[in-house]
């Protein structure tokens, strides 16, 4: 059972080829570096725990009309560069168009 929501840890042991004592320390360890967390859940009449990445997956969508993607510039725009994205007006208003908020004059 593993979905966008997670898997169950019962899953990825035998995915792994892990046994459950070796399953339920990575897990364990994964949970402490804040990779994961880890929420009990009864599946099948036995309590395991569904794995949740804390990673969030980014659409590259949210960047497709950004005006970086067709400058010219791009291959001198950096931060103390000839061209920098902390100055750039382009950049700047399609950070603010896209993010809703309207300059205040």
């Amino acid at each position: 059972m593993e979905s966008e929501n997670g898997i169950l840890q019962c899953e990825m042991w035998k995915r792994l080829g892990l046994s459950s004592r070796e399953g339920s320390r990575l897990a364990q360890r994964l949970e402490e570096k804040g990779e994961i967390e880890r929420d009990r859940v009864l599946y099948e009449g036995r309590w395991t725990y569904k794995l949740n990445s804390k990673r969030r997956h980014v659409s590259l969508a949210s960047i497709k009309d950004s005006p970086c993607l067709r400058c010219d510039d791009i291959d001198r725009c950096f931060e103390g560069g000839e061209r920098s994205p902390i100055s750039c007006e382009y950049l700047t208003r399609w950070i603010m168009e896209n993010s809703g908020e309207r300059r205040r004059g």
